[in-house]
Parts: C-alpha cells; structure tokens; sequence
C-alpha cells in the first residue's frame, strides 16, 4: 500500500481509532457455543444431503441397469446356447472326456 504525502498522521490515527473500537467489543458469553453449534447442524445438514444424493444416484444406477437387462428379446434364451454358441461353431472345439488313471 502507498501513503499519502498531505496526511502524514492520519494512517496511525485510524489504527488508534480502529484499536479503540476494537477494545471495546465484548463478545458475548455463548458466542462460541452457538457459533460451534450452528457449524455442526451446517455440517450434518451437508453430510445428509450428501447421502441422499448417493442413494439417489446409486438407485438410479440399478434401476436403469435393470431396465436395460430387461429390453433383450423375449424368446432369445442364454447367452451361448444352441448352433449360434462359439464353441458349437467352432470345428476344433471338440470336448472330450477326462479319464483319471
């Protein structure tokens, strides 16, 4: 910050006046108590919407998994089943028996 060159004084005499002022403020004697209060119904109040909103978002999540899941054709059946099966259609994919000795 610059100063002034015409009011040499007038810097300290406003820091006087401000510490003067200062010293006559008296907090009152629950200040903290409902200053720490109000915080800590601020804070629960985030926590809950926070929560909420995960809930919501995960519901939302699921549900439209669901519904995806659901939207297959009705008579398609498993996966792999039947001629269209990767290993039915492949020739070398032969499955042979195991005999332990």
């Amino acid at each position: 910050m610059s100063t002034t060159q015409g009011a040499p004084g007038t810097e300290q005499q406003l820091r006087e006046a401000l510490e003067a002022l200062a010293h006559q403020v008296q907090p009152a004697p629950d200040a903290y108590r409902a200053a720490r209060g109000d915080w800590l119904r601020r804070e629960r109040k985030r926590r809950l919407v926070l929560a909420v909103l995960v809930t919501v978002v995960f519901a939302l999540a699921v549900l439209i998994g669901l519904w995806v899941l659901n939207q297959t054709p009705s008579g398609s059946g498993a996966i792999f089943s039947g001629a269209h099966s990767p290993v039915a259609s492949a020739p070398h994919a032969q499955v042979r028996p195991v005999i332990s000795p």
